[in-house]
């Protein structure tokens, strides 16, 4: 049967179900076809990494979208939609992936925000992804001036444990540490215990992915940046669609942000040598959403609003003004793409006072109204 005549595409979904990524991703697939028509789903519970199923090779379907890396799945000819980092350089496919770039950035902002300017990345040797992230964080620490090292995992578990406690005992403390992903985290984690490393006090950790058994399996639980699987899959449905209907592939792979990231007790601190900017850091992260003021922080600390500004522009780069509007900023955007929250009572949750305020502070900051950012970054 020709494929344009089924009223229903025959789609091959190779996706992992064993992890959560993968759950979330088919989750965004669901999401795109409850809005635009069902498809006739092929789908077996699977591992990343595991073989084709054997299936696949006789099967007349319309189209893939897959997180495998095997090179077979180009050879079948049918439209396919690649989802599978690691295969950016290796399978010429279409591509929604995970901004990588951006990752890194967020985990090392994340602690840059705290204060710390003594960062490092701690990834994965010549893995494309990895790169990426560590590329992303490089870029932070450049911007504000702080030291940067790297390491890369290899080798077996104790030999590789050995060195990377080494390595992050011979540091700068206190020390900001972005792991390329939560499981490199985890073992960040464990070589700080072996060191004798208080964690967050003198090293903060962030991992990437936020597999919640992951995290919450660490000792210190470990922050993690949220990707957005569901909004990956939405889009390489959407993708997908526009292939099987005869549309031409994008030039380059489609890059879905993270959402930001979860903190959790490894990164529970600030790197913060000024008494008074760290006790005006704490007031501000505790009451920035109930509308406060500079004068209102002023009434913390024993310092003129001058002095203030400008110690606190040393340590962080911002004043106590940029740091409120930065902080109700960051968790607008978590809700508008977490939730379906009216953008007034956003405001209002957030201490904008009026929407107005919220809607100005989005245009300044991401050239788009709240309600368009919330259209674009979620599925």
């Amino acid at each position: 049967m020709s494929r344009r005549r089924r009223s229903r595409p025959h789609v091959a979904l190779i996706i992992e179900s064993s992890i959560e990524y993968g759950r979330g991703v088919l989750r965004g697939i669901a999401g795109y076809l409850r809005e635009h028509g069902p498809w006739s789903i092929f789908l077996e519970q699977r591992e990343l990494g595991a073989a084709l199923p054997k299936w696949i090779r006789e099967w007349d379907g319309d189209g893939i979208i897959t997180r495998s890396d095997d090179p077979r799945i180009v050879r079948s000819g049918l439209p396919t939609v690649g989802l599978y980092d690691r295969t950016e350089d290796r399978l010429r496919l279409p591509m929604i992936l995970n901004d990588n770039l951006a990752v890194g950035r967020m985990g090392a902002r994340h602690l840059a925000d705290r204060g710390f300017r003594h960062l490092a990345y701690y990834g994965v040797r010549r893995e494309r992804w990895s790169e990426l992230r560590l590329a992303g964080a490089a870029e932070v620490a450049r911007s504000v001036h702080a030291s940067f090292a790297v390491h890369g995992s290899g080798g077996t578990w104790e030999p590789s444990q050995e060195r990377l406690k080494r390595w992050i005992a011979g540091l700068p403390r206190p020390l900001g540490l972005v792991a390329a992903n939560d499981l490199h985290g985890l073992r960040a984690l464990d070589a700080c215990r072996r060191a004798g490393l208080a964690v967050p006090e003198e090293v903060a950790v962030v991992g990437a992915d936020d597999d919640a058994e992951v995290c919450e399996l660490s000792d210190p639980p470990l922050s993690s940046v949220t990707f957005n699987p569901e909004r990956v899959g939405f889009e390489a449905a959407a993708l997908l669609e526009r292939l099987m209907g005869g549309r031409a592939a994008p030039a380059e792979p489609l890059r879905v942000p993270p959402l930001g990231v979860s903190a959790r007790q490894s990164s529970d601190i600030l790197a913060i040598d000024d008494p008074d900017v760290a006790k005006a850091i704490h007031h501000i992260r505790r009451h920035a959403f109930e509308g406060i003021t500079v004068e209102d922080v002023l009434r913390e600390v024993p310092l003129s609003r001058r002095a203030l500004e400008h110690r606190f522009r040393r340590r962080l780069g911002r004043t106590p003004k940029e740091e409120i509007q930065r902080l109700r900023f960051e968790q607008a955007k978590t809700l508008l793409t977490t939730t379906d929250l009216p953008v007034a009572r956003i405001s209002d949750r957030l201490g904008f006072h009026q929407p107005a305020y919220l809607s100005a502070a989005f245009q300044r900051e991401a050239g788009q109204s709240p309600s368009e950012y919330r259209r674009n970054h979620r599925s």
